[in-house]
Formats: C-alpha cells, sequence, structure tokens
C-alpha cells in the first residue's frame, strides 16, 4: 500500500549579508545581498553613521545574516541597526547572525545595535567578531530582552547562544560568551541566574584608556530599576546590567553613552 500523505511544506528561509568599507573621507565600499541592508544617513554631527536593516523583519528557524563593517587607518565610525532584532520560533535548527568588524590602524568603531527580542520558542546563535589593528579602539554594546513585558509575554523555552571576540594584531584580548536555555531561566521554579531580568545589557571599550573611564561609569550606575556593575581588565571596561523592563535599561545605557563617549546617541535610535 501506498503512503499518500502529501509531503511536509517546506518552508521559505531568509538570508542576507551586508558590507560597508569606510575611509577617512568616508563610503569606500558598499556590498548587500538578500534581506541585509545598510543606510548611510548624511552625517550632521558627531561621527559617520552606518545603519544596517533586515528587512525580513526578524529571525526564525534556518535564516541566516551577516553584518560587516571595516574601517580603513583612520577612520572613525558609528554603526547601529535600524531597529529592534527579532528571534522568533524556530522548531528545528537556529537562525544564525554573524558580525565581523575589523578596524584599521588609529580608527575606532563603535558598535551601538538596538536591543535583541528573544520570543517563546526562539533560537539563535550569533558571533560577533573584532579585528582591530595597533592603534585602533571600539566601543561594543548589546541589549538582550527576553519577550514584550507590554503584551505580558514571559519566555520559559530559549535557546540562544553570544559569543563577542575582540583580536588585536590577531590576538584574543576579549572573549564575552552567553548562553541562555530553559535550564538558565528557570522561571517557574524560583530565582534563576537573571533573577527575575527580563533585560540586559554589556557594554565593553577596548582601548588603552578604557580602564580610565570606570569612575565615569560607576558615576551614572544608579538608574532605578537597573543592577548594574562595572570593570576594567587591562585595556579594557566592561558594563553588565539587568533590569525587569527593557525602557529602565536603555535609559541607563543611554547615559552609560554620554558619560562614556562624546559623540550624540546614533539619530535613529528612539529615545
Amino acid at each position: 500500500m501506498f503512503d499518500t500523505a502529501p509531503p511536509a511544506p517546506r518552508l521559505q528561509r531568509s538570508t542576507g549579508a551586508a558590507h560597508v568599507v569606510m575611509g577617512p573621507r568616508g563610503l569606500a565600499d558598499l556590498a548587500q545581498s538578500g534581506s541585509a541592508k545598510a543606510m548611510l544617513p548624511r552625517m550632521t554631527a558627531g561621527l559617520p553613521e552606518i545603519a544596517f536593516l533586515n528587512t525580513s523583519g526578524g529571525l526564525a528557524s534556518g535564516d541566516r545574516l551577516s553584518f560587516a563593517v571595516t574601517l580603513r587607518p583612520g577612520a572613525r565610525v558609528l554603526a547601529t541597526t535600524q531597529t529592534a532584532e527579532r528571534a522568533y520560533r524556530a522548531k528545528a535548527v537556529p537562525a544564525r547572525a554573524e558580525v565581523r568588524l575589523a578596524v584599521g590602524a588609529g580608527g575606532w568603531l563603535d558598535w551601538l545595535p538596538q536591543e535583541t527580542i528573544l520570543f517563546e520558542g526562539s533560537a539563535l546563535c550569533r558571533d560577533t567578531q573584532v579585528d582591530l589593528a595597533p592603534g585602533a579602539g571600539c566601543l561594543l554594546l548589546e541589549m538582550i530582552v527576553l519577550g514584550r513585558l507590554a503584551m505580558s509575554e514571559d519566555p520559559s523555552r530559549i535557546r540562544f547562544r553570544d559569543r563577542r571576540t575582540v583580536r588585536r594584531d590577531g590576538r584574543l584580548i576579549h572573549h564575552d560568551a552567553l548562553a541562555l536555555d530553559d535550564a538558565a531561566l528557570l522561571r517557574r521554579h524560583g530565582t534563576a541566574l537573571l533573577s527575575d531580568a527580563r533585560a540586559l545589557a554589556t557594554l565593553a571599550v577596548v582601548a588603552p584608556h578604557a580602564p580610565d573611564l570606570l569612575a565615569r561609569a560607576r558615576a551614572v550606575l544608579d538608574e532605578p530599576g537597573v543592577a548594574g556593575a562595572a570593570s576594567a581588565p587591562p585595556g579594557r571596561l566592561v558594563v553588565r546590567c539587568l533590569a525587569r523592563d527593557d525602557w529602565p535599561l536603555r535609559r541607563q545605557v543611554i547615559r552609560l553613552l554620554a558619560a562614556l563617549r562624546p559623540d550624540p546617541l546614533p539619530r535613529i535610535w528612539q529615545v
């Protein structure tokens, strides 16, 4: 007897890659494909800006997304995302996102993406790699939000792997990794690794002068509803924050950025 059951539907996957090369005088090269786009709004003050966008509207099972920035020697740039990235339910393989940042000699990059929202059942693996030339530095920000509090969302099933590495002349100088899964959340069984926090942020400055910024960072870590701490290993400043909601967290991050850098916030951010 033949099996007459219809074949399972084959789901469409989203793929996108965008790579921007900037020199001291502005855009040097741009390549983009699929769902990844890069916009370069006109600079009115502060650093030149790059705004990345995922036109698929979010990341689901099997999707792949890549953003890359290369700065030539002496270039200073701010890169961000147009909106929050969203990771949706993934039944099989996780979505994968990668960020590749390279900063030439004497250059500087602020990587200030907006938050990543992890929805119930989401699965996302993200890898951020930064290569610094001699005399180069960077500021890296990551904000993670577990569901939307305004919609009474409280995810209990998540698979999230996030890794950030920074190398100078090929030598590893900063490594930060985060893993969140059902066991780590433990929301239904009492206090967990995140306690009752639904939003978290990590900010890292990698540069020789970074430890000198420790006092500035600690002076503004007093936003109501946010728990934060800062440390200064050699050549770095690392700040971590936890909050019950994303808005107090964003206010704290904005205050930190104002204290640690001389330039305005990305114009595309909603403040």
